[in-house]
């Protein structure tokens, strides 16, 4: 079994955004961050994550809890199961009481990761590359560029150091033909792959020895996903984060040269276009993303999937091609460091760059071609939103030759609210039981003024606090409005519960007024006493309910 304390030390490495980010895309919005809920099929966002409270909160389907309980039901991995592969990804060392086997997926990486290294400096051909390209020892030393020798050499460190082969191919260090096992990299210079915290999942490896595929990437498999991973983000996202960009480039060398040069927010896609996979890592930190593209025909096509894929998803950036064979290692080895750092800052916007491309693919001199590229044009632009689609319009009509009257744009509804998938009760009561969670100092004076049965709309989720579950899915719904705030301080809340049993009580007495089943005695009794009640609440007293008279 885990140890308890180590869960608790991995615990207080989690960050929910971070955690949820990785699988869904989240948006800011105010304190908490919202996103389509992954656990039912919905198309207005009703996720909430806290990153204050470190849980989540879907408001239409009700799933909630905090990051393992996410990796769990998200991945349907048993407990122990989701603590290991959050461990994994955050670097973290689980400990196991006595008899417990801790996993070893990353370990066999981190070796070959190592052993790749230390061989680069017995192949001086390879290094001879690096150094032609440009590259630092620094850099080699950064970025753990290393070496991959043949086959048989890299099965023989395996089966020395006792690795378990079937274990290297589920890693995909390992490949399986129809009778022999080999070596996934073979005589090529490698570049481990990372994790955004840091823990090494795969490689990409170039070839130096003229092999037909210059550059290949370790399989899918259960630690490496290369539609969710950027190359080197590791080691820019501080960088990131501080300058609130991201140059994304298409090779490894690129984003090493970059490195050289003072561009420290550089990264590469691993040998795929971009994903809808990689916006929640692109989204963290809300960067301004730059798009460096080579101008062959792969290139362009790539970019204007990306900047189509970024625009319509409400990214602010643009687009960089490079022409002429050039790319940006070469321009750092060329010492053209200041040219590269003006195509950075005056990058072409998503939006015009797509919508060029688009317009490029007719004659527009021909009429009909010209119906076409304005039909496309504004089915493009219609996956923005409405003040964009607005602003672009004068755009397209002014590269169309048009008047802006005859381009229809039919924008998006706007999101609805979360009250439009979830009946809200009163506010109130809401801003209550948040009170009581977020303020249990203030749990006595609540206690010892009412009842949950004097509550109309949220008695049961009281109840579940007064008895510590916080954690149901109908109290986490509460905690995560944050249009209803808690009650800022005890005398805001004694004014509030005074309100409160005030109004109860008077309504009370007008329905004891007209109760005809009552006997004299009794009508008379309860006016006296909700009278009285009512009389001490106007002073200021706030009357400890006792039950009804």
């Amino acid at each position: 079994m885990i140890a308890t304390d180590s869960i608790e030390g991995l615990k207080a490495r989690l960050d929910i955004v971070d955690v949820v980010g990785s699988y869904v895309e989240l948006r800011k919005a105010g304190t908490n961050f919202k996103g389509v809920c992954p656990f039912h099929d919905e198309k207005t966002p009703s996720f909430v994550v806290s990153p204050q409270k470190q849980i989540y909160h879907c408001f239409g389907c009700g799933a909630g809890g905090d990051s393992i309980k996410f990796v769990m039901e998200h991945d349907k991995l048993s407990y122990p199961e989701a603590l290991e592969k959050l461990a994994s990804q955050y670097n973290y060392t689980l400990t196991y009481t006595q008899g417990s086997q801790q996993k070893t997926d990353t370990k066999m990486i981190d070796a070959l990761n190592l052993w790749y290294q230390s061989l680069l400096g017995q192949h001086p051909h390879a290094k001879a590359y690096l150094q032609e390209r440009g590259i630092y020892a620094s850099s080699i030393e950064r970025f753990g560029i290393g070496y991959a020798p043949s086959s048989a050499e890299t099965l023989a460190y395996l089966q020395s150091n006792l690795f378990n082969i079937s274990e290297a191919i589920d890693l995909g260090l390992v490949g399986k033909g129809d009778n022999n096992i080999y070596a996934r990299f073979i005589e090529r210079i490698t570049f481990p792959i990372y994790t955004t915290n840091g823990t090494t999942v795969g490689f990409g490896g170039r070839t130096i020895s003229g092999h037909a595929a210059k550059y290949v990437n370790s399989p899918q498999t259960k630690l490496f996903n290369k539609s969710r991973l950027l190359y080197a983000y590791h080691q820019a996202r501080d960088a990131i984060y501080k300058k609130k960009e991201i140059i994304i480039t298409e090779g490894y060398l690129d984003v090493i040269m970059l490195h050289q040069a003072g561009f420290d927010t550089a990264v590469a896609t691993l040998g795929t276009a971009l994903t809808p996979e990689h916006l929640p890592l692109l989204r963290k930190g809300d960067p301004r993303i730059v798009m460096a593209y080579d101008g062959d025909n792969a290139g362009v096509t790539a970019a204007l999937k990306a900047a189509k894929l970024l625009s319509s998803a409400g990214f602010d950036g643009g687009v960089v091609i490079f022409s002429k064979g050039r790319d940006p290692a070469d321009m750092v080895n060329s010492g053209h460091i200041e040219e590269l750092n003006t195509l950075f800052r005056s990058a072409q916007p998503f939006i015009e760059f797509t919508l060029q491309h688009i317009l490029q693919q007719y004659r527009l001199a021909n009429p009909k071609e010209k119906e076409q590229a304005m039909h496309d044009s504004v089915g493009y632009l219609k996956t923005l939103s409405p003040l964009l689609q607005e602003e672009y319009k004068s755009y397209l009509a002014s590269q169309l030759g048009l008047s802006p009257s005859l381009l229809r744009m039919h924008t998006q509804q706007p999101s609805q609210p979360f009250a439009s998938t979830v009946a809200y009760g009163d506010t109130w009561e809401r801003s209550l039981i948040k009170t009581a969670v977020e303020h249990p100092e203030h749990l006595n004076i609540i206690v010892d003024s009412l009842s949950s049965s004097l509550l109309q709309h949220h008695a049961h989720e009281l109840d579940l606090v007064l008895q510590g579950e916080t954690s149901d899915p109908s109290v986490m719904a509460i905690l995560m409005d944050e249009r209803t705030p808690p009650f800022h301080d005890a005398a805001h809340l004694r004014d509030n519960l005074i309100f409160f049993l005030r109004n109860h009580y008077e309504k009370a007495l007008k329905k004891v007024k007209f109760q005809s089943s009552l006997s004299l005695d009794k009508k008379s009794f309860l006016i006296r006493a909700y009278r009285h009640k009512i009389e001490k609440l106007k002073r200021g007293d706030l009357v400890p309910y006792e039950g009804e008279p």
